[in-house]
């Protein structure tokens, strides 16, 4: 991946990653931080975004992959929503698979780049 460049929609934002694989929430996390983000985890389950929410104070966007280990991200959607905090959802699932409660939160399909996520989390 090249490198990425300071993004003015990223730069000095506490972004939550929340991702189970590995390698893509590394890669992420780099992308992120090499954009000017501070990243807060990643969190490869529901329990551990949940933890970090709580701990972490303020986190001004999130990037939230759908299916955890087989466990569904619902539960961390909600409180990104309560806490008013903007996210974007990744997936390799269509749209019809997203519940309509979540219509208006982004998705982004994987792979999923960089400029796409600061749109996203912007929008």
């Amino acid at each position: 991946m090249p490198d990425a460049q300071p993004s003015p929609g990223l730069t000095g934002r506490r972004v939550l990653v929340v991702e189970d694989d590995y390698l893509i929430a590394d890669a992420l996390c780099r992308e992120l931080e090499d954009a000017g983000a501070e990243v807060v985890g990643p969190a490869p389950d529901v329990a551990a975004a949940l933890a970090l929410l709580a701990a972490e104070g303020a986190i001004n966007g999130a990037v939230l992959d759908v299916n955890l280990g087989g466990e569904m991200a619902w539960p961390v959607a909600e409180a990104l929503l309560a806490h008013g905090v903007p996210f974007a959802f990744t997936t390799g699932y269509d749209a019809s698979s997203i519940p309509a409660r979540y219509a208006r939160v982004a998705r982004c399909e994987k792979p999923v780049g960089l400029a796409e996520i600061a749109r996203a989390l912007d929008g």
